[in-house]
């Protein structure tokens, strides 16, 4: 019951979100004009992910009320070149969630709105996650583990492991493939790691409308 007071009310994040894309209109109209948005181009996928963009088209539909910023991908290809700490502090990669529909969230403790969202996405962890889905939120603070960590303890974050990248190269990375161009920025991808949808702002995530896509996105293909 400590968490639910923590948490913000869904139309908190939609205000924050509201706003951010105000202070972020010229990157959104970038987006919509390289048919990425909702309702662009039918989707494609490259070799290494062949039935991704079925997937995405079952799914365009889903992203709607409460994830309604959620923007199907134009094309259905893997993400590489994500470099990270795991909770051990150990260097890892995506590639260490294969087999899993996975959902990455970069955040940082001076980011407002990503400070709000941490309760719906620990809340969606505990919900969902498992042998078939997780929410890998890592981190970009820079500097030491001290801060992001006390934040979680804070705010009741127990749920999540702890993913770190403190000299914000998977930031970086996602802002050159124009998948990323504020925080908190969120990506949905499939179990074979390719891109199914992506996200600048805040969300909902302990919603109907955030459990429904996702667990459709960890339902199988559906046969042809």
């Amino acid at each position: 019951m400590p968490d639910q007071k923590k948490r913000p009310p869904a139309r908190k994040l939609f205000a924050i979100a509201a706003l951010l894309g105000v202070i972020a209109g010229a990157a959104a109209v970038y987006v919509k004009e390289t048919g990425s948005g909702n309702g662009g181009d039918a989707p494609t996928a490259d070799a290494s992910c062949p039935l991704a963009a079925q997937k995405v088209a079952s799914l365009t539909p889903l992203m709607r009320g409460q994830v309604a910023a959620m923007t199907p991908a134009a094309n259905a290809r893997p993400i590489g070149g994500l470099d990270f700490a795991g909770p051990d502090g150990k260097p890892l990669t995506l590639a260490a969630f294969a087999g899993k529909t996975v959902l990455v969230n970069l955040w940082a403790t001076w980011c407002v709105p990503c400070r709000e969202e941490m309760p719906a996405l620990n809340a969606l962890q505990q919900a969902l996650g498992g042998d078939r889905f997780e929410v890998v939120a890592i981190n970009i603070d820079t500097g030491a583990d001290d801060k992001p960590k006390a934040f979680l303890d804070e705010v009741g974050v127990q749920a999540l492991g702890y993913y770190r990248d403190a000299s914000m190269g998977v930031f970086n990375t996602l802002k050159k493939e124009g998948l990323a161009f504020g925080l908190p920025a969120t990506l949905l991808l499939d179990e074979k790691g390719c891109l199914i949808g992506s996200m600048n702002g805040p969300a909902a995530w302990d919603s109907d409308d955030a459990k429904k896509l996702i667990e459709a996105a960890m339902a199988p293909p559906a046969a042809s």
